[in-house]
């Protein structure tokens, strides 16, 4: 099928193609300098519309395609020239225009302008989204990704250029500060006027000439006037046709003026729509920014949630929600701006997985052990997040800014799984586990930046982070999985019972003040030293206590040695010294950072200290070939520090199969990076080009000392003398074709090395690196993504593409070739048809695995022109598929999986737009 769809496209681009001729030349000014960044467009005199757009490169040359034997108006315009404007009537033949610009007043700029598909001015790329939709859209992402380079992934992540918009704005206002996904999927599409791309973003006017701003991207979406002053939106509801009882309610909300707007999404479903997953939550940072980036200095704290089981691609077998968003702006006064921010979200999802994890071994990297698992897990979760900001800027010189960011959420999850264990496989059980967990988290910040002279700039940050855990783990099994306290590291005895019920209990709460001052002084234009001071401080609290339920109800406490009272502390004062300059097409950003660091943890009555100092270098360099072509360089060193939970000396069970004991002495890590980045955008024949490479290198990891008894694992930490490395590429090729056609090519491909540890817990020797075996493992990962496609405004639209990933394992490959078809249509000015087809072929090198499976959804909606009621009949999974598989790579280990999801409906959705 593939193939014919393939053909098909080609057929309709090559018969578009011949029907066209082509127009190009030169836009110059009346001196005959060459005006790069200049707009063209032809406007069809017999239907009123735009059939062609261009750009002029760094030699003042455009394009534009046209029809045969037609009449044109062909306007130019550029940033303060005066526009032109042309009839040209077309043969058979192709036209050679060379067009030439005097300087003068824009008396219609602005209208033609607005009327240019793209528009280019300075750091800014703005498009007009109605010369790319055809009214088959119904949401931001549907535009998105019609847009010359702009791509949105899977999860709502939008980039342009090849870097991720951080930040989406509606009428330069935040929507949902710290994540676009709920702008790309919940915003109308007809209410979308032009959606403007803000390069080099610095929310701070008064940094944005002395900072290096070039991965911050933005966006702003403009709104059309009838959408301004006025409540727009939506409200649909749907039920499910014939059998099973799907529904969805899906409320949007939105009001915008200068002085106040207001958003409010809403859902509830269970037919696996998913507004925002626990994967979304985990990474809302609600907008705040990392104050110690350029420091040198990374705190890992965080890490004890529960590792609750995550829905691969939004799917599974049942999945419920109950989703709420509000967002608000409010300007009081012209000085002082409000905004803020509150999401509620209530998940009930059944899994059912068939899992089978091959553990390797040490020497060879051969399969040692695997253990096969049948797993049915129930998991309720609810989880709120609520952000409030603050902005004074009473005049261009002073702004103080606060923010105060809370998430809290409650976690269950109950699962049942039947393991059989080879070549063992006489040690199979039943075993059934409960996980809970409520953690919380308050982040607040506090900004004052002050200008005081063109030349002296002082910026103060300060933030603070206050967070709890209290994960509880419970773990009901046929058989004593550590009997008799095998391994010298254990000592865990385990009362005989019909069946061992182990709880662990832990509590770790989190206090984290960060506070910096940078002084920026400006020696020349294009000269600026920045001198830092700060002072960021840790503390964390652990407590922990493991406990086993006898068959009479009693407890049987395990003992001091799985029980955990740890205090932890780490100060790091630190000075910096950078130095920017540009000199002609180089900018350069060398810097070093002096640190003083004090760490302890005190357990056991006593403490350990590790205070040292330290001086980290860095470096941003930069190559401007052309306004639309850059190569970039960064080097960093950092000083990387774990969390409490790596110095607790008192057992903890982090599963059924694994006991995990801390290392009080450990120390930081040393970690390097090297990174390239390329990128090249000519909007002359609109194609984008990226490229980049990564390179890390970590000294001094805090690694893993394992002892395996079967599938059983008793391991601890210590920092490594070996160093892990990573290496990775990635590479784009996207293009756009006489504005109807495109086509994509993207790369990834990624080398790990990491160091772990074997010991023999039998020769009773010293658990440490020394008196272990070294096991060096190996990842190599290629993901390969091609696609073509059309854009057409009046013709079905298709985009034919094909996915390829191989991820080698120790010696084993696992691949998954998909192709994919995208297909819509808007016809009779009413009907939108869309359409969507993946199929995978999944299967490793030596056929444990394989398996073939294919998804189609399609959606047929009826709306008149102008009417508020939209109809649509929804498929989803209409082929039937009944599950679905991934794999993944561990340190000692690999996993391959295969997944059950929701089967096939139909639903009916009556939608009112406001």
């Amino acid at each position: 099928m593939k193939k014919y769809l393939t053909a098909l496209l080609l057929l309709i681009t090559v018969s578009a193609f011949a029907q066209n001729i082509r127009m190009q030349g030169t836009i110059k000014d009346s001196t005959g300098v060459a005006l790069e960044m200049a707009n063209v467009m032809a406007v069809n005199k017999a239907t009123n519309s735009m059939d062609s757009y261009g750009i002029t490169d760094e030699a003042g040359r455009y394009q534009l395609s046209l029809a045969a034997n037609s009449t044109y108006t062909i306007k130019a315009s550029y940033i303060g020239y005066v526009p032109f404007e042309i009839t040209v009537t077309t043969g058979a033949e192709n036209i050679i225009k060379n067009i030439v610009l005097k300087q003068g007043i824009e008396l219609s700029g602005i209208e033609i302008v607005h009327e240019m598909p793209v528009t280019i001015k300075g750091d800014t790329i703005v498009y007009n989204s109605d010369s790319f939709t055809n009214g088959s859209e119904r949401k931001l992402g549907d535009v998105l990704k019609k847009l010359p380079g702009v791509v949105v992934d899977k999860d709502g992540g939008v980039t342009v250029e090849g870097k991720e918009v951080s930040k989406l704005m509606v009428e330069g206002k935040d929507f949902f500060d710290g994540d676009t996904k709920l702008g790309v999927q919940n915003i109308p599409a007809d209410a979308i006027s032009k959606v403007e791309v803000l390069r080099n973003y610095n929310e701070i006017s008064q940094l944005k000439g002395v900072e290096n701003n070039q991965d911050n991207v933005a966006m702003n979406i403009k709104l059309k006037e009838g959408k301004k002053n006025f409540w727009f939106g939506d409200v649909s509801a749907g039920a499910s046709i014939g059998d099973g009882d799907r529904y969805l309610v899906n409320p949007k909300l939105f009001y915008y003026n200068p002085k106040f707007s207001f958003n409010f999404i809403g859902n509830l479903n269970n037919n696996g729509e998913l507004p925002l997953t626990m994967q979304d939550y985990f990474k809302f940072s609600g907008g705040f920014r990392n104050l110690m980036k350029k420091g040198g200095t990374t705190f890992n704290i965080g890490s004890n949630d529960l590792g609750l089981s995550l829905m691969r691609n939004n799917r599974a077998k049942e999945i419920e929600t109950k989703f709420g968003a509000a967002n608000f702006s409010y300007n009081p006064t012209k000085a002082w701006s409000l905004s803020g921010f509150a999401i509620i979200n209530s998940n009930k999802t059944e899994m059912d997985t068939k899992t089978r994890n091959t553990l390797l071994d040490p020497l060879t990297g051969e399969p040692q052990t695997i253990q096969d698992t049948e797993e049915v897990t129930e998991q309720k979760t609810d989880y709120a997040m609520a952000k409030l900001s603050s902005s004074f800027k009473p005049n261009k010189n002073f702004q103080f800014d606060y923010d105060a960011f809370m998430k809290t959420s409650e976690q269950t999850e109950g699962s049942g799984l039947i393991s059989s264990v080879m070549p063992e496989t006489s040690q199979s059980q039943s075993i059934y586990t409960n996980k809970k967990q409520k953690p919380f988290s308050f982040n607040q910040n506090a900004n004052i930046y002050y200008t005081l002279t063109d030349k002296n700039v002082f910026a103060f940050e300060a933030q603070h982070l206050y967070q709890e855990e209290d994960p509880l783990y419970n773990a009901n099994l046929d058989n004593n999985p550590f009997p008799g306290g095998s391994g010298s590291l254990s000592g865990l005895v385990l009362e005989p019972a019909n069946r061992y019920d182990i709880t662990q209990n832990r509590f770790i709460k989190t206090n984290k003040a960060d506070a910096k001052l940078d002084y920026y002084y400006s020696l020349t234009p294009k000269s600026i030293i920045n001198v830092t001071l700060g002072e960021a401080y840790l503390y964390q609290s652990f407590n922990s206590s493991l406990f086993q339920l006898l068959d009479d109800n009693t407890q049987n406490d395990l003992g001091p040695t799985t029980a955990n009272n740890v205090r932890y502390g780490l100060n790091d004062a630190f000075v910096g010294l950078h130095y920017r300059f540009i000199t002609g097409k180089f900018e350069f950003n060398p810097g070093v950072t002096a640190h003083s660091y004090n760490m302890y943890n005190d357990q056991l009555g006593t403490r350990v200290e590790n205070n040292f100092f330290r001086v980290l270098p860095d470096v941003f360099a930069q190559f401007q070939i052309k306004k639309s072509e850059r190569l970039t360089y960064n080097y960093s060193m950092t000083t990387d520090f774990t969390d409490v939970s790596d110095f607790a000396r008192g057992l903890v069970l982090n599963s059924y199969k694994s006991l995990f004991q801390g290392n009080r002495n450990l120390k930081n890590g040393l970690y390097q990076n090297h990174s390239l980045n390329y990128f090249k955008y000519n909007m002359f024949n609109f194609t984008q080009i990226y490229g980049n490479v990564t390179y890390n290198h970590r000294m001094d990891a805090i690694k893993s000392l394992s002892s395996f008894d079967g599938i059983n694992q008793i391991s601890t930490v210590e920092n490594s003398p070996f160093a892990d490395e990573s290496l990775s590429a990635a590479a784009g090729y996207n293009r756009s074709f006489a504005r109807f056609y495109k086509a994509s090519l993207n790369v990834n491909v990624s080398w790990n090395k990491f160091n772990n540890f074997r010991y023999d817990p039998l020769t009773g020797a010293e658990v440490t690196i020394a008196n272990s075996i070294r096991q060096t493992s190996e990842q190599f990962s290629q993901t390969y993504v091609g696609s073509i496609g059309t854009n057409y405004k009046q013709w079905p639209n298709l985009e034919v593409g094909y996915s390829l990933t191989v991820n080698d394992y120790a010696d084993n490959k696992f691949y998954n070739h998909s192709p994919f078809v995208n297909f819509d249509y808007y016809f009779w000015d009413a009907f939108t048809v869309t359409a969507n087809y993946e199929y995978t072929h999944y299967y490793n090198d030596i056929k444990t695995s394989d398996n073939e499976y294919d998804f189609l959804s399609a959606d047929i909606m009826y709306r008149k022109k102008d009417s508020h009621w939209e109809f649509k009949v929804g498929g989803t999974n209409l082929l039937n598929t009944t599950s679905l598989n991934d794999d993944s790579f561990s340190q000692v280990s690999t996993r391959t999986s295969r997944y059950r999801v929701q089967p096939r409906y139909l639903l009916l959705t009556i939608k009112y737009n406001l």
